[in-house]
């Protein structure tokens, strides 16, 4: 029973995630948590996912986009470090490029009783983990056929080997002819930092002045020297993909080929080194961002430029050479040592490099894009980190968030110091940014700093202003625009999945329970002169089924271990009072849920609080 002196207080805080200060500092306010959102100022638990397709796929992703296209065929791709894949119906198929086919005959070689294929092609360049297709492949023996596409384990320069599903019956040499299809080489998964081999390469150049030993930098003062991941960029080419994986050539995906599953192709004269693309809006001219400068008529893939835009014809993605009948053309940005990425603004391009921002619009001829610089020392962190919501570029910078609203203003975000605290630099192309346009809220992805994948996400809210933070394994982030709810790539032990997140009324992770939790900043009475009696608690909770615990949390000073703990006490849809006792000079109050399918949304608890005397 409550005493008579109690009076009950709304524990009514802040919305969002308050880190900028100590726990203490932050009186008032929600200080942490994890799987929350806010809705009209009010806390409440995020939606769970299921697997879309139950078919794994190799590597982790890194760009997604869905698609209806002209049947009404809803559609997803995206980008790993390994393969280039096509979502459509319950199946993904496997899309990457081939980048050379070779036929060659008595070049295949079993064991009797092993399901291992030796494979023999001179100076084959492959390296482990490639794959590779045959077609037109004959018996390989007497009873070794091949079927599917294949990981590579390199044997030497002119032998590798490959594990069949059939066993062979007899040991064969050299026999067998089939038509080879190698994809592109496989990528990395994750950026390589410091010193020696894994670096770069080492030992490995024709003047001895400019070789260097496992254990040197890779130049002076370079000891924090950090290899790039594999990146893709993927846009619409009306219901079609077009696709480049950084470094690499553009190649262009036809949804309506009748072949299945039919691979992308390398647009024709498309430029040799890329770092990413994105299609223009209403003029369609695809742009290449970090290229090749134009070189010649004859060679039209000059030198390697970072900080070169260049773009293709009007509706012609072949046609790379500037000319009098010809929208081609290309352009130096300055101000930063190269572009990272770009996005479709409002009837614009948005570019970033590593120090500045860009705006390149659509004027026509003879100039055909027009490019101003919007700010600088506001460069982007990562490819994928940045995105346009409602018209108004938002990006993910080194240091900081940021918005051009006509001038480049820092986002008074609540929770920067914790997010940048908390991230792998070394990771930071991995960062990746969606819009969750039913909770008008912006998404990032990142790695945190013990983590070598997206393993947390930051939730910001333009229209109400709040941020949250929390856990997640999701690699890329698509807007519910095509497939009715967000779409996500995640990666777990189980292996890399499609998935449906947030889909209505699903408050679980494939059938089983997720945690989630929300923490107060402290709170006192008479800025701590006094200490503090409590004695019980009103929930005002909308809860669907299960339960959720509340606990409260009491301390003396804001620096004091020792905490005392009272709680946690189940709270469900029929509970209305809880009868408790807690005594101390400051309290933070702590709810948390991990019933399964359990949805909660915060009310306007109320606690029994009296001062309890100043010793």
């Amino acid at each position: 029973m409550s005493s008579s002196d109690a009076k009950l207080i709304k524990l009514d805080f802040a919305a969002g995630f308050h880190r900028e200060s100590t726990q203490y500092a932050e009186e008032g306010k929600w200080y942490d948590g994890d799987r929350v959102r806010f809705r009209a100022g009010k806390p409440e638990v995020l939606r769970g996912y299921s697997t879309k397709v139950t078919a794994t796929f190799d590597g982790n992703a890194r760009d997604l986009v869905t698609w209806s296209d002209n049947d009404q065929f809803k559609r997803a791709s995206w980008g790993t470090d390994k393969k280039l894949y096509e979502h459509n119906g319950d199946q993904i198929f496997d899309i990457t490029p081939v980048s050379v086919s070779v036929t060659l005959s008595s070049v295949f070689g079993t064991s009797v009783g092993t399901t291992r294929v030796c494979v023999s092609d001179n100076a084959h360049g492959r390296k482990d983990g490639d794959y590779v297709f045959f077609t037109s492949a004959s018996v390989i023996g007497s009873d070794v056929t091949l079927e599917g596409v294949y990981s590579i384990s390199v044997v030497d320069a002119n032998v590798y080997a490959i594990e069949n599903s059939t066993v062979a019956g007899a040991t064969s040499t050299q026999t067998g002819k089939a038509t080879f299809h190698y994809l592109i080489g496989t990528g990395s998964e994750n950026a390589i930092t410091g010193l020696g081999y894994g670096a770069a390469s080492f030992q490995a150049t024709v003047c001895a002045s400019q070789t260097r030993a496992w254990n040197q930098p890779t130049s002076t003062g370079a000891s924090d020297f950090v290899s790039q991941i594999t990146q893709w960029s993927l846009d619409n080419w009306g219901e079609d993909i077009i696709a480049n994986r950084r470094g690499g050539a553009i190649y262009y995906w036809d949804a309506d080929a009748s072949t299945s599953p039919t691979r992308a192709a390398i647009v024709t004269n498309s430029p040799t080194t890329v770092n990413s693309i994105v299609v223009s809006p209403n003029d369609r001219h695809v742009i290449a961002l970090g290229v090749n400068q134009f070189g010649t008529t004859a060679s039209p893939s000059g030198t390697y430029n970072p900080m070169t835009v260049r773009w293709s014809n009007q509706e012609d993605m072949s046609n790379w050479t500037p000319s009098v009948s010809s929208t081609s053309g290309e352009t130096i940005l300055t101000d930063g040592t190269r572009i990272v990425g770009g996005v479709r603004s409002k009837n614009a391009i948005t570019i970033w490099t590593d120090n500045s921002i860009w705006l390149m619009q659509y004027v026509g001829p003879p100039f055909t894009f027009a490019f101003r610089q919007l700010g600088t020392n506001c460069g982007m962190i990562g490819p994928h980190a940045g995105i346009d919501y409602s018209g108004v570029p938002i990006w993910m910078g080194y240091d900081n968030f940021y918005a051009f609203d006509g001038q480049v203003r820092n986002l008074p975000s609540t929770i920067r110091r914790y997010v940048f605290d908390n991230l792998n630099m070394d990771q930071k192309d991995k960062i990746y940014t969606g819009i969750n346009s039913e909770f008008k809220e912006i998404i990032w992805l990142y790695p945190s700093t013990n983590a070598s994948e997206c393993d947390s996400y930051v939730l910001y809210s333009p229209d109400e202003n709040y941020w949250t933070y929390g856990t997640c394994f999701w690699t890329t982030f698509a807007d519910k625009t095509v497939f009715g709810n967000t779409i996500t790539t995640g990666v777990t032990a189980a292996g890399n999945n499609l998935y449906n997140n947030e889909p209505t009324d699903i408050f679980t992770g494939n059938g089983a329970g997720l945690t989630s939790y929300l923490e107060s900043g402290d709170f006192d009475i008479a800025d701590g002169n006094e200490l503090m009696f409590m004695d019980k608690i009103i929930p005002d909770f909308d809860i669907n089924t299960g339960n959720i615990k509340f606990s409260i949390k009491t301390k003396q000073y804001p620096e004091s271990t020792d905490i005392i703990e009272k709680g946690p006490f189940t709270i469900s849809n029929t509970t209305q009072k809880v009868d408790m006792r807690a005594r101390g000079r400051q309290a933070r109050i702590r709810v948390s849920c991990n019933s399964t399918g359990t949805k909660w949304r915060w009310g306007s608890l109320r606690l029994a609080v009296q001062p309890d005397g100043g010793r």
